[in-house]
């Protein structure tokens, strides 16, 4: 049984990734390389990577639930979303502050590589990725799980779902961090994420 996190960036995908994590499965998470074959349809070698994972979450995996539907019919899909749109659209903005321009992922799948200032496109991108995962899942009960971490759903609502035991363990709330860190990164890493960014890009155009 495949995994797949459909949720958009933002919305609590590392927590999920910490799940799959935490049961031992190998996992794939956001992938330039996987992204350029999702951009260029090369399906062939996708599905190659999909074979090879058990669990998925962030780009391109969340766009491609589809695809994942029609290869494992036994995929089971979770759509992590926010307490609000407006939450999920400060989140991403703040992302964008700390790494730069999202020039990599979000300016293909959005349409903007600065989020904050396009809120109403953001907005209705994030507001119509999630109703056209319910529409598609609408009449395949037990397909889909809608999660919001913020409003309280952890290991009893996943695990119920994917008809696992819960563990006797906290749920891994990922990417909360302190005050005192959040200070360091907002001086440190708007840089790093640019020289991040430009090495990724040289990697791509050099392969």
């Amino acid at each position: 049984m495949k995994i797949v996190g459909v949720g958009l960036n933002k919305t609590g995908t590392s927590t999920l990734k910490a799940c799959c994590h935490y049961w031992g499965l190998k996992h794939a998470t956001y992938d330039l390389e996987a992204f350029e074959l999702y951009r260029e349809r090369k399906w062939d070698r996708l599905n190659g990577l999909m074979d090879k994972y058990d669990s998925f979450e962030n780009w391109p995996w969340a766009l491609m639930y589809r695809q994942f539907d029609d290869r494992f019919p036994g995929a089971k899909f979770i759509l992590t979303t926010r307490k609000d749109p407006q939450s999920w659209f400060r989140s991403l903005c703040n992302h964008s502050k700390r790494l730069g321009p999202l020039v990599d992922f979000e300016q293909y799948i959005y349409g903007f590589a600065d989020p904050c200032r396009h809120k109403k496109e953001h907005l209705a991108f994030y507001r119509s990725h999630n109703a056209e995962v319910a529409e598609y899942f609408r009449d395949r009960p037990g397909k889909l799980l809608t999660a919001c971490w913020e409003s309280g759903d952890d290991w009893e609502e996943l695990c119920a779902f994917l008809g696992r035991p819960i563990p006797e363990t906290d749920f891994p709330h990922a990417n909360k961090t302190p005050r005192l860190w959040d200070r360091f990164e907002s001086a440190v890493r708007p840089r790093l994420g640019r020289v991040k960014q430009d090495l990724m890009r040289t990697f791509s155009e050099g392969r």
